[in-house]
């Protein structure tokens, strides 16, 4: 259960790397803006200091769910499992946050949300095992 938890932590960790590009590397481009719903890229300009802080926050849960699945992986399951939970639970409640405010971005909502919620789950049943 343990293996499963930290592969959905991976894959959540992998969908934050994904989005920290998206919104901080490349967030006027096109097909980026389409993602997002951004019309014009004079809009997309308006948005881009707030979108590139939002992909660092991103970035940054998934270094921390990361550190945990390396730190489990290493032996010390118990710092591991608390950077797992911080990260991947934080993930899983801006998932939650994004579905509730906007109900027609539910698919984007759903892709942030289910994984790490996944990896929570998984992990305190494997660790309660």
């Amino acid at each position: 259960m343990i293996v499963a938890a930290l592969a959905a932590a991976g894959l959540a960790a992998l969908i934050h790397v994904y989005i920290f590009v998206l919104e901080s590397l490349r967030w006027t481009a096109p097909s980026t803006r389409r993602v997002f719903g951004v019309r014009s890229e004079e809009e997309a300009r308006i948005l881009q200091p707030m979108a590139f802080n939002q992909g660092f926050y991103n970035l940054f849960l998934a270094l921390v769910a990361g550190t945990g699945i390396a730190a489990i992986a290493l032996g010390a399951t118990a710092v591991g499992a608390a950077l797992v939970f911080a990260g991947t639970g934080s993930m899983a409640a801006a998932g939650l946050v994004l579905l509730v405010s906007s109900p027609d971005k539910a698919s984007a909502a759903l892709k942030q949300l289910v994984p790490p919620l996944a990896a929570v789950v998984l992990l305190a049943l494997g660790l309660a095992l």
